[in-house]
């Protein structure tokens, strides 16, 4: 279970974004690419599900055809990335009453896919085969009859498994279409395109939970080990902008340093060239996204708090298992609309649906320096 949860995730925008985020720029690692591929009046069909809440909802959702079998990439075994298959015929899964069905536009790879890929919880897991992927962002095609407040075209973001190691679905985002319930989701973000919105469910959730769970508020300090990496991103800014914390250490390579100081660091610690824990300095919570919990603990006040989400834990460090929750998507989706909170997504991304096994090898490498994102997603 080692590893499971720690995502990675910078802000890569195209030109057809601007626009809509120019609010949430960040100062560093800006990728531009424009796209000259010419559509299919069916194609062109189809992306007009991909247009604004209001536009959709009044003009495309009433016009998309919801087909019985769609394109997925799907495990039948488990192993190495040899294993993922694409597949042009996987039945689109079935809306249950609690559930709505999404047409997916962007999903994004965590370390916790890669795990499940390989078996490493597989006595929890869902039958094979498998359709991997638990963030996605996209837009309502169909609502269950007990789903209470989202409608078709709604444009929505969330981790679709309730419980990341339990049960997880077996059809999950890396797919056209993926079934989900309603609590587990929010309306993404209005300045935000999908696939930063797809980045950011996961990561974002493990992070509020993680400094809620140590009752983290006002006025503490919190030394972040993994500033640079997708949760540690995340940790960074929520507890400068959302929790109000009074000093933010955090660990980072030198070329990273920078990066986390944008985010909201006060020190910035280059591991390459000095031991945290031999600073002298010690902090009311540390939240350990990289495994050095053994380390960690001698850095934290007594009667502090150590979350440890992957490697060894040592007393007085825990670990959790995240928990989705549209709710926590929704409290913050205001600090992510005022740019207070910004998403990050890899700057070798976002990988085509077509590269999926890319971004697999890709994140398994442990060098990822944001989120990986799939998009688009046909």
């Amino acid at each position: 279970m080692e590893a499971v949860l720690n995502t990675t995730t910078t802000c890569l925008l195209t030109p057809r974004h601007l626009s809509s985020t120019h609010s949430s720029l960040l100062p560093f690692n800006l990728s531009f690419r424009e796209s000259r591929r010419k559509f299919s009046p069916k194609q062109a069909s189809v992306l007009r599900v991909f247009a604004s809440s209001q536009a959709a909802a009044t003009d495309s959702s009433a016009t998309v055809a919801i087909p019985s079998q769609m394109k997925a990439w799907v495990y039948g075994d488990y192993g190495g990335v040899d294993v993922l298959k694409f597949d042009t015929s996987v039945s689109v899964p079935e809306v249950k009453e609690d559930q709505v069905l999404i047409k997916v536009a962007a999903a994004a790879l965590n370390p916790v896919d890669a795990k499940r890929r390989q078996g490493k919880f597989k006595a929890t897991d869902s039958p094979l085969p498998t359709v991997p992927g638990y963030d996605v962002a996209g837009v309502v095609v169909k609502v269950g009859s007990q789903v209470k407040e989202l409608k078709e075209g709604d444009e929505v973001y969330g981790n679709i498994n309730e419980k990341a190691l339990d049960g997880p679905k077996q059809f999950g985002s890396f797919a056209e279409y993926t079934a989900v319930e309603e609590k587990l989701l929010a309306l993404k973000p209005k300045n935000l395109n999908f696939f930063q919105a797809a980045g950011l469910p996961l990561a974002i959730e493990t992070a509020y939970e993680g400094l809620e769970r140590t009752g983290f508020s006002a006025g503490k300090s919190i030394l972040v080990l993994g500033g640079a990496g997708g949760v540690g991103s995340l940790v960074i800014q929520l507890a400068k902008q959302v929790f109000g914390a009074s000093r933010v250490a955090t660990t980072a390579s030198t070329g990273k340093l920078e990066l986390v100081k944008s985010l909201g660091a006060d020190l910035a610690i280059d591991y390459t060239r000095e031991n945290f824990e031999d600073l002298g300095e010690k902090f009311d919570v540390i939240y350990d996204a990289v495994g050095q919990c053994d380390k960690a603990v001698k850095a934290v006040k007594e009667g502090g708090s150590v979350v440890a989400l992957t490697g060894a834990v040592t007393p007085p460090g825990f670990r959790f298992v995240v928990t989705s929750n549209g709710e926590v998507l929704k409290k913050l989706n205001p600090y992510l609309e005022s740019g207070k909170v910004k998403p990050l997504v890899d700057p070798k991304g976002p990988f085509p649906f077509s590269q999926v096994v890319e971004a697999f090898s890709y994140i398994e490498t442990g060098r990822a320096t944001g989120k990986v994102v799939i998009h688009p997603i046909p």
